[in-house]
């Protein structure tokens, strides 16, 4: 038992756990605003550009009668197809994945510019004779013999 607390809080201690940690959170709020986004402007607008249809108000009773909407039939106790719910979520989602893809692209493109990559240094160099792999620092080809210049 000793032993799997102590991997258990050299897991804990890894960095990476800890920006996971810090991910889940800031992945939580951020998905409240892009939920709000797409409850709050973007459905509206949607609802309305396919003629007022509220998309959450469409459902199929399954007991053959009418209801005013799918919770009175819900309270009723009849069993229903809820397919406007599932349009709704379907819509949702493909515009939530769309803007998480959106903010991940610019954070790359960011990253990108802040960060610098090295250039490699050459180890190696080609002999201009023998077209053999030698050391940077050679002066005579060890394939064969010839005397390299500097360059």
């Amino acid at each position: 038992m000793k032993k799997t607390m102590s991997e258990f809080k050299d897991f804990i201690a890894r960095g990476n756990v800890m920006d996971m940690a810090v991910g889940v959170i800031v992945g939580g709020a951020f998905g409240k605003i892009v939920t709000s986004l797409v409850n709050d402007m973007l459905m509206p607008l949607i609802g309305l550009l396919i003629g007022g249809v509220d998309l959450t108000k469409m459902y199929l009773a399954l007991d053959g009668k009418t209801y005013a909407n799918p919770v009175e039939a819900a309270e009723s106790g009849a069993p229903i197809l809820a397919y406007g719910n599932f349009l709704q979520n379907v819509i949702d989602f493909l515009i939530i994945a769309f803007v998480i893809f959106m903010v991940i692209k610019q954070i790359g493109k960011m990253k990108d510019r802040f960060i610098h990559k090295e250039e490699e240094v050459a180890t190696t160099k080609v002999c201009p004779f023998c077209k053999e792999t030698v050391h940077i620092e050679a002066t005579r080809c060890p394939h064969c013999t010839a005397v390299l210049e500097d360059k």
